[in-house]
């Protein structure tokens, strides 16, 4: 099992204001609690044992909140933008020593329910000579623009900025990544889904379908259909719809 997590949160989150004026995306309260708490609490549960919080936009305010991470059983680690602008994968780059040889690869905006541990099993089993794993859901348009042309267990094309109608899947939101693959940024700020575009193009990334749909919190309709879900959840009557 892969028990490293890097978490992805320090953008600014624009679209979001006013929400997000003097609060990090983070902390956005989502039914009833800020949604970085529920995030550290589905990791631990999902077999997480540590966590590396990347975090720029009101950094303190989070590191206030969750310290250690002993409340969520967790080690939780940061690193930090700092002046300059890093990107996604410029933030992966600079936590590098936090994160040792292989670890998760998770965005601070979505909540991600699935099998995690059959996740990494297929990454030990298949993963030879690969950089990264990448979840996909087929998505079909239906909660995002789909950026993933899927077929038979492999990636054959990912372009998050020119997406084409034979996409079908999208790029999920949890990877895998051996620290190995963090030598191809060489660009700073580097976006995550140029690294991942490079991977696929180099046949050094393997696709894994899951089929429990994603929540997010990335715009102001994702909180809403986040909260809805949370309250069932929180009443013990939720399932994500397949």
């Amino acid at each position: 099992m892969v028990e490293v997590a890097a978490i992805l949160s320090g953008g600014l989150a624009t679209r979001l204001r006013p929400l997000t004026e003097k609060v990090p995306k983070a902390l956005i309260e989502v039914a009833g609690k800020p949604f970085i708490e529920r995030q550290l609490t589905l990791l631990r549960k999902k077999g997480i044992r540590r966590v590396v919080l990347c975090l720029g936009y009101r950094a303190q305010q989070v590191e206030r909140l969750v310290g250690d991470g002993k409340n969520w059983d967790l080690k939780v680690d940061y690193s930090y933008d700092g002046p300059d602008l890093l990107g996604t994968a410029g933030a992966l780059r600079k936590a590098r020593h936090h994160l040792g040889e292989l670890f998760w690869v998770l965005y601070g905006d979505s909540y991600l329910d699935f099998d995690y541990r059959a996740v990494a099993n297929h990454f030990k089993q298949e993963g030879e000579g690969k950089l990264g794993l990448m979840t996909v859901f087929a998505n079909h348009d239906r909660w995002d623009k789909s950026n993933v042309i899927f077929k038979n267990g492999r990636i054959l094309k990912y372009d998050k900025m020119k997406p084409s109608p034979e996409m079908e899947y999208i790029d999920y939101g949890a990877a895998i990544l051996r620290a190995a693959a963090l030598d191809l940024i060489t660009n700073s700020p580097c976006d995550l889904a140029h690294l991942y575009a490079q991977l696929v193009d180099s046949n050094l990334l393997l696709g894994y379908e899951v089929t429990r749909r994603f929540y997010e919190i990335g715009s102001h309709e994702g909180i809403e259909d986040a909260a809805r879900y949370f309250s069932l959840l929180d009443k013990g009557s939720a399932s994500a719809p397949l």
